[in-house]
Formats: C-alpha cells, structure tokens, sequence
C-alpha cells in the first residue's frame, strides 16, 4: 500500500533517527494491520518514522524507529537480545547513493512495497523521493520485518532489518535476558 503522508518532513537528516524498544503507540499518519501465522502485526508510519506493534500468544514487542525529541539511544548498527523471551535481532545500514542513484532506487523501493500485500509505503510532500517504508514477512517460524527511510536532501537512505524469533525457555536464556541484557550474553537469531 502506498498512500502520502498529509505532513511535513519532519526527520529530515538520517542521524537524528533513533531506536527504541518498548515505547506505547505512537499517533501514526497511516497503518497496516496483518495477521501472520498467529500474529497480529501493525505497520505504522509516524510523522517522524516508524513504528511496528507485534503481538501473539507468546508476548508483545514493540519497535521504533524514529527522530523522537528527549530520546537518548542512536541507532544502532546491529541490537541481538530477548524480548518477552523471544530471540530479538535489528540491523541498520546507511547507504549514500548519488542524485541519479538516489531517484531509481526509491522508485524501485517505492514500487516494491506498494505492490506488496504486506507492505506499506508513505511519501511525504515536496520531494517524490522522501519516503518511509516497511515490509513484513514470514520465513521459518521467524516474523520480521524490512525497513527504509529515505533522506533525499542528504542523499542517504537508512536500511533496517528486524527479526523477531521462537520464544526461550526459560531455562535457556542469558542472564538478564528479558529486555536488553545490562552484560549478559545476547542472544543470537538466525533470519531468513
């Protein structure tokens, strides 16, 4: 689904994206509500980004990705833990691509995900490359979820990949395991 986002461009510079697990529903500008092998999964594009709400039989999880005043955790490279003892795994990347590189590939994003059942894609006004879009998928009792923000102005566009596996029992867990471990051993996820 591709819709325009009735707002101004409010994140406007790549590093001012962050990252943060746990944070209640934001207001969102346009969602996708899907159902994937017993999960209910809500794709929600914010004025200022992303945000996804995952929920099951097995627990909750909660992801933003987005320029949020008075929050304190950059975005990472790369974030391995437990969530609700679910194997949790998140990967960013930022590409700088050139003027004529830059129109193609958002064209190519931006036909990708509208075309796409599970996806959802948002231009925001005065550039047709300022964009963010999220892509859920199912693969191997793992749900997860791609993601791209685009900086037009910058010529940078940020990629991020989330994976959401198997719940741990208990028994297995790291010690701290249950939200980011503070020096306990995160855990590791293998995506498809």
């Amino acid at each position: 689904m591709l819709t325009t986002l009735k707002t101004a461009y409010t994140d406007t510079r790549a590093a001012d994206l962050a990252w943060c697990l746990g944070r209640e529903p934001l207001p969102a500008l346009a969602e996708l509500d899907l159902q994937l092998h017993g999960h209910v999964m809500r794709l929600r594009l914010l004025g200022a980004s992303h945000q996804v709400l995952l929920d099951g039989e097995d627990g909750h999880c909660s992801e933003t990705v987005a320029c949020i005043s008075g929050s304190s955790t950059p975005l990472p490279l790369g974030v391995s833990t437990l969530v609700d003892g679910r194997e949790y795994e998140f990967a960013a990347r930022v590409e700088e691509l050139s003027e004529g590189s830059f129109a193609g590939r958002a064209q190519e994003l931006l036909a990708l995900v509208a075309d796409h059942p599970h996806g959802l894609a948002g231009t925001f006004p005065g550039s047709p490359h300022a964009f963010t879009a999220l892509l859920a998928q199912w693969h191997e009792g793992t749900v997860g979820w791609r993601t791209w923000h685009a900086y037009p102005q910058e010529g940078r566009l940020v990629t991020t990949r989330t994976c959401v596996g198997a719940r741990r029992p208990a028994g297995l867990r790291p010690p701290g395991a249950g939200g980011i471990p503070e020096g306990g051993v995160p855990a590791q996820v293998a995506c498809g």
